[in-house]
Parts: structure tokens; C-alpha cells; sequence
């Protein structure tokens, strides 16, 4: 398996694929590498913020991802005390993106529409049962060792973006520290089809619920809603994935209401790690392999897509010859750093926004909301428009 001009990519997720369509787009060919036999099916990310939508649809992407989606323009913030306390709604904006909303969609959607626009394409193959083990590379290309069937095969590519995850293997062969920490606490998702309209006046298909016992937070997807708590360090994960756990948790949402119709429920843990660096050589790191937080605001995806667009279009350019090899740096220090300085930073103060009494942040909320250009900057900031235009700037100052 040779492909000495094609660009590998290790993952075929959601980033994984969303580098490849947009290689392929500006004429540059790919070969993936997924360790899995299949696309995955986990639900996993959920939202998908105005920039991203932007994004995807340059590739085409975006229309049938709304299609199965629910598009959410307004979101709010609560506590079990004060009842709602702010609103907002992301049309304050819809001078600056073409998607004034999140959409609220799960990620392998995203993954099977870009597979099919993709298969069958001139210059795109994507190979399935094929984990990347180790990785070597010179000044020329990379060679990349496969396991696969049982059996090692060798593939080689000008470059190799990594996008196979928080454990990825293309980070751990290139010897890349993943810095950061692990949060005591672990996230429960619950995924239920009970309609919380019905029974809790004034709710937004996106609504945190601050508390500093058990906060939680109500997200909407096309037949489900997905309700997360944190679950504490004295708690362990046999007692908090039982039936009884997740429905005693269910009860606290809704006075009188218990017995919920659960679909499915997903303990993990929480971590806030980047990487190092996201460039070594000729060898990229990208989404989940570069970076991981916490899901609240749901940056995570969106940043790795982020990541995608930018590194890619950088290949493109320097393979068309609009751009030397050496501005590929600058993909390293713009999303590396704007994920530092905004993304890592962003996700664990909305954490400890909903682990609070709810009396400093309902203050906060409605002086921001009181102001017309305080909102706006708001929104630009939840949106991750922000951390676009930081990125710009990041790359345009000397280091």
C-alpha cells in the first residue's frame, strides 16, 4: 500500500474526513487510514457552531448535515433557585456568519455525508481495519506502519495528519507529550425521548442548568434529548451507570416526574490536555489528537474541524505552489496557541460557571445581556468566531 504523493490521514471522524474532503476539493490526494472496520456509529459531539457550518458548506457538507439536524438559535442558562437566567440568541449575529444557529446534529452524520461525497473521487481512498503502529519520516515524506489482518504493511505520503483521537497512535509513535490534566469528576449522559417542552415552561433546545451539587445540562438532537450531570470522585462507575442511578438523577430535573424512558447512558472522563506541539516534521496533529476538554460549550469537535480547514488549506497551497512549506508552521502556532489561550481556557470556566451558587454568574449573565454590545461580543465568543479571528492575529505576530 504506497501512495508517495498522497497526503495520509490517520482517522476517519469527523475531522479526519473533513480534512480529506477539503484536500480533495483543492486537488490534493489522500489516502485514510481508519483503525475501525466500519465508520464509527457513537453519537458522541453533538453540536455544531455558525463558523463550522460556514465551513462544511464550502465542501458541500453543510445542507444535508441541517437536513438530519436541529438547528438551535437560542440557548440559556438557568439554576433551580432563579429559573432562567439569560437568553441569548445567536440572530444578534447573522452579519458576520451564514448560519446563525448551532446545529444540534450528531457528529456520524457528518462523517457518512462526507464518505459519500468523497467515494468514488480521483485522488481519495480510504482504507478501513488499518491502525497506525509506528511512524518514521524524513525530509522527503512519511512512511507509516499498518496493522492489518494480522499482517504489517508499510504506506508512504508527503505528509501525515494525525486525527485519530485522544489516545491517538500517531502522537504517542512520534513521541509528542499531551499535556495537561484529567478532572476528578466524570460527565453521565443520559439520552432520553421525553418531551422537556411539556414540561418545563420557557426551555431553549440548549440550556445549562448551574448548581453547585448536581448541575446539568439539556441538549436537543432530532428525537432525543441528551441531559449531562457530573458524577464526583466518591462515586463509582458500576453505581453510576446502573438504572437506578441514572433515574434518581432523572427525578431532580422535574418536580413529580420519574420513571424516564432511557435510550442509552455514557460515563467518561474529563480531561483538559494539548499537545506540545501539533507539527513535528512532516507529521500533523489534529482535533482529539492534538487537543481535548471538556464538552461544555461543545468546542471540542468544532475546534478540531477548525484545525482541519486551516492545516489543509496550508498543504494545498504549498502543494500548488501559492505557499512555501515553511508557512505550515504557522498552523502550529495559531491553533495551538488560540487553543491555549482560548479554547482550554473558554471550557473549564463554563465548568465552573455551572458548579456555582448561580448569584455571581446570574449577575454577570444579565449585565452581558443588558448590553447590546456585550451580547454581540458574547456571542462571538460562544460561537468560536473569536477564536478565529485570534487564530489570524496569532499568525500574523512574530513569535
Amino acid at each position: 500500500m504506497t501512495s508517495n504523493e498522497h497526503v495520509l490521514i490517520a482517522g476517519a471522524g469527523p475531522v479526519g474526513l473533513t480534512a480529506a474532503a477539503n484536500l480533495v476539493r483543492n486537488g490534493v490526494p489522500v489516502t485514510v487510514l481508519e483503525a475501525g472496520a466500519n465508520l464509527s456509529t457513537e453519537s458522541r459531539a453533538s453540536t455544531f457552531h455558525p463558523p463550522t457550518l460556514d465551513m462544511l458548506d464550502a465542501l458541500g457538507a453543510a445542507r444535508p448535515l441541517i437536513a438530519q439536524g436541529l438547528t438551535a438559535p437560542k440557548f440559556q442558562y438557568r439554576t433551580m433557585r432563579h429559573g432562567i437566567l439569560a437568553q441569548f440568541d445567536f440572530g444578534m449575529i447573522a452579519d458576520v456568519t451564514a448560519h446563525p444557529y448551532r446545529l444540534q446534529c450528531e457528529q456520524s452524520r457528518l462523517t457518512r455525508i462526507l464518505y459519500e461525497q468523497l467515494r468514488g473521487q480521483t485522488g481519495f481512498a480510504l482504507h478501513f481495519n488499518s491502525a497506525v503502529d509506528q511512524v518514521s519520516q524524513d525530509a522527503d515524506g512519511v512512511t507509516v506502519t499498518i496493522a492489518r489482518d494480522g499482517k504489517t504493511e508499510t504506506c508512504t505520503g508527503r505528509y501525515l495528519i494525525g486525527a485519530d483521537g485522544a489516545r491517538s497512535d500517531v502522537r504517542r509513535s512520534l513521541g509528542i507529550d499531551f499535556e495537561g490534566f484529567t478532572w476528578p469528576d466524570r460527565f453521565l449522559v443520559i439520552s432520553t425521548p421525553f418531551d422537556f417542552y411539556g414540561a418545563i415552561p420557557g426551555l431553549a433546545p440548549v440550556s445549562y442548568v448551574a448548581d453547585p451539587q448536581r448541575w446539568r445540562f439539556l441538549l436537543q438532537i432530532p428525537g432525543l434529548w441528551r441531559v449531562m450531570f457530573p458524577v464526583s470522585a466518591d462515586e463509582n462507575d458500576e453505581t453510576a451507570l446502573t438504572p437506578e442511578f441514572a433515574q434518581a438523577l432523572m427525578a431532580s430535573i422535574v418536580p413529580g416526574i420519574t420513571n424516564y424512558e432511557i435510550a442509552h447512558t455514557t460515563l467518561y472522563r474529563v480531561h483538559q490536555r494539548v499537545a506540545k506541539t501539533m507539527r513535528l516534521g512532516r507529521s500533523f496533529l489534529i482535533g482529539d489528537a492534538a487537543h481535548i476538554n471538556n464538552p461544555l460549550g461543545g468546542m471540542g469537535m468544532n475546534g478540531g474541524i477548525h484545525d482541519a480547514i486551516n492545516l489543509t488549506t496550508r498543504i494545498s497551497d504549498a502543494r500548488h505552489g501559492r505557499a512555501s512549506d515553511a508557512e505550515l508552521d504557522l498552523f502550529d502556532r495559531e491553533r495551538r496557541l488560540v487553543t491555549l489561550e482560548y479554547i482550554e481556557q473558554q471550557t473549564i470556566q463554563n465548568k465552573r460557571n455551572l458548579e456555582s451558587d448561580g448569584v455571581a454568574f446570574k449577575a454577570n449573565l444579565e449585565a452581558i445581556a443588558a448590553d447590546p454590545r456585550r451580547t454581540r461580543d458574547y456571542l462571538m465568543r460562544v460561537s468560536m468566531i473569536t477564536s478565529l479571528k485570534r487564530a489570524k492575529e496569532l499568525g500574523a505576530t512574530p513569535p
